[in-house]
């Protein structure tokens, strides 16, 4: 199989790693030429992404900012053979999904939106891996939701990436449940070690601070452009999480231990039930 890859940053150079490991021909697409050329000293890609070799490609995986991954789509789909599936790896659905699909429909080849469920705090292809999608869920969102065929294709064309588990599920639904498992907790992050305090955790921080702060180092370009493309589902669950830390500060302001001891006991609960 020849895989055209769009971007080698931790995701697309992951993704490259896996596919020439498992004895494809990788072509991929990046920026920045020194990185491109290490990823073939590497052996993870064998060359370039173009329209010459396009038409080529049995897959194309699109691993760059949702515009970005978007653009490239509008700009070279008249390349893509029809026989090709194209799939997205970004972080937000809708507004790739409202782009690609069109063009799918129009040029004849299969566009499937996707989530790789795994990654690092750490970005760039020195930090890529060929097992960093062992195991992991993948986040499908198909063009319809009833072709079973689809499905299997695409879980065989993602095989050399080892994802442990597929959900299916809308473009709408897909970024209002990421807001939360996600994009919050990277805001969470951020804000959290902006406490003038941060400056003398060493010797009084462990696993707590670790979990809290891990993914406060991040890409600020990237984040940005997937908190601007859901803007409103993470505005509304800010405005949950506000709420609900303003009940914590109440109930410290009053000096009021029962209400803080039910507001902890309710968090616990959530948990359990979340998660069992």
């Amino acid at each position: 199989m020849t895989v055209g890859i769009l971007g080698l940053g931790l995701i697309g150079g992951s993704l490259a790693r896996a596919y020439s490991v498992d004895g494809h021909t990788v072509l991929a697409a990046e920026a920045d030429q020194s990185v491109f050329s290490f990823a073939m000293l590497a052996g993870a890609v064998h060359g370039n992404l173009s329209p010459e070799t396009i038409p080529g490609c049995d897959l194309i995986l699109l691993a760059i900012y949702p515009e970005g991954s978007a653009r490239w789509l509008e700009e070279n789909a008249a390349f893509i053979s029809q026989s090709c599936l194209v799939l997205d790896c970004c972080g937000t659905k809708q507004c790739i999904c409202r782009r690609c699909f069109p063009l799918a429909e129009q040029y004849g080849f299969t566009y499937v939106g996707g989530h790789p469920m795994a990654g690092s705090q750490f970005s760039g292809f020195k930090y890529s891996r060929a097992d960093l999608f062992q195991g992991a869920p993948m986040v499908l969102v198909p063009p319809v939701f009833d072709d079973v065929h689809l499905l299997q294709r695409v879980k065989d064309a993602l095989t050399p990436c080892g994802f442990g588990s597929y959900s299916v599920i809308t473009a709408e639904k897909h970024d209002a449940i990421i807001a939360f498992t996600s994009q919050m907790a990277h805001i969470a992050s951020n804000a959290y070690i902006k406490s003038p305090t941060a400056a003398e955790h060493k010797g009084f921080s462990a696993g707590s601070y670790r979990d809290m702060t891990r993914v406060a180092w991040l890409n600020p370009e990237m984040w940005a452009e997937l908190f601007l493309e859901n803007r409103e589902n993470l505005l509304f669950e800010l405005d949950c999480y506000i709420q609900n830390l303003s009940a914590y500060r109440e109930a410290l302001q009053q000096q009021d231990r029962q209400l803080l001891t039910s507001l902890l006991e309710e968090g616990k609960r959530k948990k359990e039930e979340v998660d069992g």
